[in-house]
């Protein structure tokens, strides 16, 4: 009976990937998945579906009830510097600075955008939105290869802005603070030091691939790459007030959890809305337009999250699940390294990072906290290790990547891959050495 009850749970993590793969909603694969698990597991049908208590459902409606006002806010500040012109003008800063006459640099030009814009909150979508028509003449004039494009940009958003660095207002960081109570610099001395080595990885591997493209002799027109629509804007506010929501989202963020102010993310991010409102006035088409596709644009992120976290839920919920969390606790060596492996590997099951984030600490976190474990070193190392393996094939960051640049796999996973998965998982060994050697 236990040998069916574990198959039961494998098998609806086999299905969970493989309609992932097949371009399959989460919000139905989940439950579907879900109701493998309970059935497998003999366990009560509209109990742990739809119950009350410690089910799918709620699952699902306790993560959105901490997390939603966060996506909701940091989508409505994305919108704001994106629709004011905000964004491009950082990045059109930074540019002039880096130059654009030579690859490597405007390579370098990229990854820092990136990085900055990421750290203010912006996400994926946004990002890439604002990069791709900048970026494409650039290479075009270079004669660069299209698809190194992918290095900088997932360098700059899937590694250390989203869970190294202290005080990142991503959801990765976010997710943690909720079930040990840390905030959201949690452990900065290992945030920095993961963040020092995925930096250094990320340029001598942009710089590596940048040379042996060259030497191939590979170009940007041996990519069928359609010409960007997205236009330019002209009337773009100035570096300076365009940087101020940035910095002072960060500024209260750091300030407010030295402090340990409750719900500072909240806080800092409708400051920063409030200020982006007020100074990017001129620049906005429409007030109420931008806070309405801002909150929109908020939907399907957190349900998408909070249906693998309810998927999750389910899991822990089933009697197989002793006989994995005896497997993954058991695993011999340092208790950090059973906690990295299982949230990478869920990072992995999934194709989310938060998704991982919330199933890890649903199941394991008390366990670890029972170890003796500081809750700063738990956050931080879980964080960083939900992230390493969470560039696969049927995971949403990299479809939607593909989409709005115009690769595919073929061309350009190896690199997403290689970029993202080699500095998150270098970064990761460091952090767990720092924290044996410090706490």
């Amino acid at each position: 009976m236990e040998s069916i009850q574990v198959i039961g749970i494998l098998l609806a993590i086999a299905m969970i990937v493989f309609a992932a793969m097949k371009g399959f909603n989460i919000l139905i694969v989940a439950p579907i998945a879900s109701i493998i698990v309970i059935v497998t597991n003999q366990m009560d049908f509209f109990t742990f579906l739809v119950g009350a208590e410690n089910s799918y459902m709620t699952g699902l409606a306790g993560f959105i009830i901490n997390f939603f006002a966060v996506f909701m806010l940091g989508s409505i500040l994305a919108k704001y510097i994106d629709v004011s012109g905000a964004a491009q003008s950082i990045a059109q800063k930074i540019l002039s600075k880096t130059g654009t006459d030579k690859p490597f640099p405007v390579l370098v030009a990229l990854f820092v955008i990136t990085a900055v814009l990421t750290y203010g909150g912006l996400s994926l979508f946004v990002v890439v939105f604002v990069l791709v028509p900048l970026a494409k003449p650039l290479f075009k004039e270079l004669n660069i290869a299209w698809n190194i494009i992918t290095i900088p940009i997932m360098l700059g958003l899937g590694t250390f802005t989203m869970t190294m660095l202290p005080a990142a207002p991503s959801i990765q960081n976010v997710v943690p603070t909720a079930y040990l109570g840390t905030t959201l610099t949690a452990a900065p001395l290992l945030g920095i030091i993961g963040t020092v080595v995925a930096i250094v990885f990320g340029l001598w591997y942009m710089k590596s691939v940048l040379k042996k493209s060259i030497a191939r002799g590979e170009t940007f027109a041996d990519f069928d790459v359609e010409d960007t629509k997205i236009e330019v804007k002209k009337d773009i506010p100035s570096f300076f007030m365009s940087i101020l929501p940035i910095v002072l989202l960060i500024a209260i963020i750091i300030i407010g959890s030295a402090y340990e102010v409750p719900n500072i993310i909240l806080i800092a991010l409708a400051a920063s809305i409030i200020v982006s409102a007020v100074i990017f006035n001129k620049y906005l088409p429409s007030q109420k337009t931008v806070i309405n596709e801002g909150a929109g644009s908020s939907i399907m992120p957190v349900f998408l999250t909070s249906s693998t976290v309810a998927f999750g839920v389910v899991i822990t919920l089933a009697p197989g699940f002793k006989y994995i969390s005896d497997f993954i606790l058991g695993i011999p060596g340092n208790p950090l390294i059973s906690l990295s492996i299982a949230s990478a590997a869920f990072g992995a099951i999934t194709g989310s990072a938060s998704g991982s984030l919330g199933i890890v600490m649903e199941a394991f976190a008390d366990n670890y906290l029972a170890m003796g474990i500081a809750p700063e070193v738990i956050h931080r190392v879980a964080a960083v290790s939900s992230a390493v393996f969470t560039v696969m094939p049927h995971t949403g960051v990299v479809l939607t990547f593909f989409a709005l640049t115009g690769l595919n796999h073929k061309n350009g996973f190896k690199y997403q891959f290689i970029a993202m998965t080699g500095a998150n998982l270098l970064a990761l060994i460091a952090v767990i050495i720092a924290a044996i050697l410090i706490y």
